[in-house]
């Protein structure tokens, strides 16, 4: 019987098959290959575990390979040989059917043994042998035959992935250590996700190491042991040149390391010798260059040199080397004792690297400075900069690690900036607020001008993420006024002030300004700022073909460090394009991919952005359980932000509307029609709500409401000649006139709302508009025009898979009766519309619901209920309900 097993971490989806596999009741040999360490053992005695049949165990090993059956002597010491075909019917005899044979180490498997099995698979299938090899790919001592004979008789050759640093953080938190995402990846990095190295260190090291800023892992101790040996056995020149390419790292040219090594020798017999030991191994770009194999290599010969001998090498590396930060960073790890001119190098360096955009570089030069300074506030500072460095480039939890030594040193208006960085990024809008109003209140701007400056530039950010348009242009002035022009502050702040003025009615003025800046920056982490808010305006704009260029663009987290904060920025609004032209798919995968992206980095402020979209997709295609659950998500991360809060509660309105709960609707919508002087929500474009939160009040009969609601925005769309909310509106002015009964000027403007939305790319609007005229169509009896209406509406939502739609139009053709065959009538034959009616009832729907869904007033509702009642000879909703689930 099949025993109870937890699921490997990491192997899930891996095991379902391969259990699969094995269940089938035939003979299999399934070979299980992978590095040392990434957890083949593991998954072979799990899969035995999990399968019916007694179980066999064997491991061969190194020096039992020229021995021929030494394999499955193990298991039974007296089987006759008789050569492999002989030998296989031998063991027919001895085992069980369906027997479970579990082969480790079996790169080092006897040959004899090998085919035997081979042969029992072939010429005995009755037997249901299932045979679970493992083998550790890039053993030399493996013997060349075997290698080549075990893929060929293996029936499944399945790889074993290195585990994600999801994975790991799953794996360490099996183990009782908590690991936030970006110590995750350093695991990851640094154990190549191989599984038994990483649990490994979870043992070994202190749980404090965990929670520290850039910790030094060292190799874990199975490694430190076989490295000790593998040194010992290397002659001197070798052992020399292994040490010198540790210390080098990554990528270091030969003619460096034999410098570094002092060795005059020719290097190749070294290069044969050390990766011969596995110590250093060749890029694939040829003989020029050599690296250790891996991380814990490294590590562990970093540490049998010793730290007087190490260190002495690592300064001499530090000449060598041309990358100004790895010579750095490598006299830092050689100075035990603070060092004021290396500090102050490292200073200027990590100014250079801010200044280029590569935030995560400068944190840790900072960082590294800190430590080489006697002087506590000058120290203090240093780490207070690094913080802001780290949130800049979007590592939060990093940054975080730094937290408690920044709250714990006395209070400067940098640190306060700081601080309220950090709280502005997590959606901390209260606590952001009143850290920049303490900085800006104690800072003199006449001695501090810099640190002034990167005050005002926080506030930017701090008006941005309020959505006040004015308060971000005047912060901007006042960074650049401060820092000076051309300089870093003065652009960053330059790079964001477009989006102030778009909100308040001057994106023409923006976009030039846009224009130049990008010219000039080329690249770099300020030139994808200023494109992903160049995109950004291009969207508000209906400029959306050049919005989708500008945010593809700005994706990346490679320019010279790049910002996981920008790319978050620009992979939000890249949904929203996505989501606008009908790419719902491809919409969904940029959602998932941002929201991985903020998990990582701990950066929440633009998650409702993203939840939104979402939450609109699901809605839309009728996938009630992933609505809730996404809006359930943002409803937790909204935050205090204004620019979190609006899109967490336009997703609720998407989902209410989706489902024509117009009270719904107005639920969640009420909140924005608060007037807020310091908000920009109501400018066109930006938020597209005030359309829905029209259609409600007029499909819930407030008519007179939805007109004087509507007059204000349409005049300021008109005013700046915004033409998707133009258009927007004037369907909703066209769903006014048709509840008035008003047919020509319904007509014409919904008319004018299509003519506008065509010259656009907006797929979703052009088909939400299309539903809504046919609707009001049918409803003025103007059945022929509603079903050529309805039709292109249905057409445009079934392209993009929104279900929820695409039923109401069938429902809405079906009741407008123009293309239906008419069946017989009777007195009791259902009309059209009574029919849309029963189906609906049926379903549950109460009659505000129905009528919501039909747009018609409930007292029709309940006329045709009625009718329907008296037309099936029923009494009640659940007769009705019982009726038609009989038919």
């Amino acid at each position: 019987m099949t025993r109870p097993a937890q699921p490997l971490i990491g192997r899930a989806e891996l095991v379902t098959g391969l259990e699969q596999t094995l269940q089938t009741g035939q003979s299999r040999f399934v070979l299980l290959s992978g590095p040392p360490g990434i957890g083949s053992s593991t998954l072979a005695e799990h899969l035995a575990r999990r399968q019916d049949g007694p179980v066999l165990r064997t491991t061969a090993s190194e020096w039992e390979a020229d021995h021929p059956y030494s394999l499955l002597s193990q298991l039974f010491p007296d089987l006759p040989t008789s050569g492999p075909l002989g030998t296989a019917a031998e063991l027919v005899a001895r085992l069980e059917p369906s027997t479970v044979l579990v082969v480790h180490d079996a790169q080092f498997g006897d040959v004899a043994s090998l085919r035997t099995l081979a042969s029992f698979q072939r010429h005995h299938p009755e037997a249901a042998l299932r045979v679970v090899a493992t083998v550790t790919t890039g053993d030399r001592r493996a013997p060349a035959e075997t290698l080549d004979l075990l893929p060929r008789i293996a029936t499944d050759t399945p790889a074993l992935p290195p585990l994600d640093a999801g994975e790991i953080s799953e794996l360490a938190a099996a183990h009782g250590v908590a690991l936030h995402p970006t110590m995750a990846e350093r695991l990851r990095r640094h154990t190549r996700g191989r599984p038994r190295p990483a649990v490994q260190l979870l043992a070994e090291l202190p749980r404090a190491t965990w929670s520290q800023f850039e910790p030094a892992l060292p190799a874990p101790a199975a490694v430190q042991a076989r490295v000790r040996e593998d040194l010992a056995a290397c002659s001197p020149d070798a052992r020399r040149f292994a040490e010198a390419a540790a210390v080098l790292g990554t990528d270091a040219p030969v003619r460096h390391v034999m410098s570094l090594a002092e060795l005059d020798a020719p290097p190749l017999p070294l290069v044969d010798e050390t990766s011969a030991a596995g110590l250093v191994a060749l890029p694939p770009r040829g003989l020029t260059h050599v690296s250790p194999p891996d991380p814990m290599v490294r590590a562990a010969v970093l540490t049998e040199l010793g730290p007087s001998r190490r260190a002495e090498l690592q300064r001499r590396a530090a000449g060598l080397v041309d990358d100004p930060v790895r010579s750095l960073r490598l006299l830092v790890a050689a100075s035990p004792v603070p060092d004021a001119e290396v500090a102050a190098r490292l200073d200027e360096l990590a100014r250079e690297r801010a200044a280029e955009g590569a935030w995560g570089t400068a944190a840790t030069l900072l960082s590294d400075a800190s430590r080489l300074t006697d002087d506590p506030q000058h120290q203090q500072a240093l780490i207070t900069r690094a913080v802001d460095a780290l949130i800049g480039a979007g590592d939060v939890f990093r940054a975080t690690a730094l937290i408690p030594e920044v709250e714990s040193i006395r209070e400067t208006p940098l640190r306060d900036a700081v601080l309220g960085y950090l709280a502005l990024v997590r959606g901390r809008a209260a606590e952001a607020g009143n850290r920049l109003r303490r900085a800006w209140a104690i800072v003199n701007t006449t001695r501090e001008p810099e640190t002034a400056a990167l005050i005002c530039q926080r506030y930017v950010l701090d008006a941005l993420c309020r959505y006040d348009g004015r308060d971000l242009v005047l912060w901007a002035d006042r960074a650049i006024e401060l820092a000076g022009p051309d300089t870093p502050m003065a652009i960053e702040a330059e790079a964001i002030r477009g989006i102030g003025l778009a909100a308040t009615g001057s994106a023409a003025q923006a976009l030039r300004d846009y224009d130049r800046l990008i010219t000039r920056l080329r690249h770099g982490a300020q030139w994808q700022r200023a494109t992903m808010a160049r995109g950004w305006i291009n969207l508000i704009g209906d400029r959306i073909d050049d919005a989708r260029v500008d945010f593809e663009s700005a994706l990346p987290t490679a320019h010279l460090g790049g910002s996981a904060r920008i790319s978050l920025w620009a992979r939000a609004w890249l949904a929203r394009v996505q989501f606008l032209t009908g790419e719902w798919n491809e919409a969904l995968t940029t959602v998932r991919e941002a929201m991985e992206m903020q998990e990582r980095t701990g950066i929440l402020v633009t998650g409702p952005i993203l939840l939104w979209t979402a939450a609109a997709i699901h809605a839309l295609r009728g996938d009630a359980e992933a609505t809730e659950a996404v809006l359930l998500q943002s409803a937790t991360g909204a935050g205090d932000y204004q620019i979190m809060r609006v899109p967490s509660l336009l997703a609720r309105a998407h989902a209410a509307e989706a489902r024509a709960d117009s009270d719904g609707v107005l639920r969640a919508l009420h909140p924005l029609t608060r007037p807020s002087p310091s908000s920009s929500a109501d400018a066109p474009g930006h938020w597209p709500w005030q359309d829905m939160h029209a259609h409600a009040l007029i499909l819930l009969g407030r008519l007179d409401e939805a007109d004087e609601f509507l007059t204000p925005h349409e005049k300021l769309a008109d005013q700046r000649g915004h033409a998707s909310m133009r258009a927007r509106l004037a369907a909703a002015r066209g769903r006014l006139h048709g509840a008035r009964g008003d047919v020509a000027s319904a007509s014409a403007s919904f008319d004018e709302a299509l003519e506008l939305i065509s010259a656009l790319p907006l797929r979703y609007d052009q088909a939400r508009i299309n539903f809504a005229y046919g609707q009001t169509l049918r409803r003025l009896r103007r059945r022929a025009r509603a079903d050529v209406v309805l039709s292109a509406a249905r057409d445009g939502f079934a392209a993009m898979g929104a279900t929820t739609y695409v039923e109401r139009c069938d429902r809405e053709l079906k009741a407008g009766g123009v293309h239906r065959i008419r069946p017989e009538q009777t007195p009791n034959t259902l009309t059209p519309q009574e029919e849309s009616v029963t189906r609906l009832v049926a379903r549950g729907l109460s009659n505000k619901e129905v009528a919501a869904e039909l747009f018609l007033s409930s007292k029709t509702v309940q006329y045709h209920l009625t009718r329907v009642y008296a037309k099936l000879g029923i009494r009640s909703r659940a007769e009705l309900a019982a009726r038609v689930h009989e038919d």
